[in-house]
């Protein structure tokens, strides 16, 4: 079985195995730097699970950050039939792409 574990960042939780690229909300840090994810709810290792109350004390999940940039573009549409009213504009969302680098022992 392949360690595993679930994190939370950005309002978020992900399922995240050392060498995962996941895209994140944009965080505070240069490319190319090491962070450390604290917010960790769950470590898996086969049949050994340690679950979290919610967060497990002391753990953290190293991460290095690849790039930021931004998502495609939703369009957002506003309309009322018969009443002459559109709206239309767009966004694109920033984010943070992570490696998984190490997950911490079970």
């Amino acid at each position: 079985m392949v360690m595993h574990a679930v994190i939370r960042t950005g309002g978020k939780q992900y399922r995240v195995a050392e060498g995962d690229v996941l895209r994140v909300e944009k965080l505070d840090a240069e490319p190319g730097s090491t962070i450390e994810l604290s917010d960790v709810l769950l470590i898996s290792d086969g049949d050994d699970v340690q679950i979290g109350t919610p967060l497990l004390n002391g753990k953290a999940v190293s991460a290095e950050v690849q790039t930021h940039a931004r998502r495609d573009k939703i369009e957002v549409v506003k309309f009322k039939r018969r009443k002459k009213y559109r709206r239309a504009h767009g966004h694109r969302q920033h984010y943070t792409q992570l490696k998984i680098t190490s997950i911490p022992g079970a």
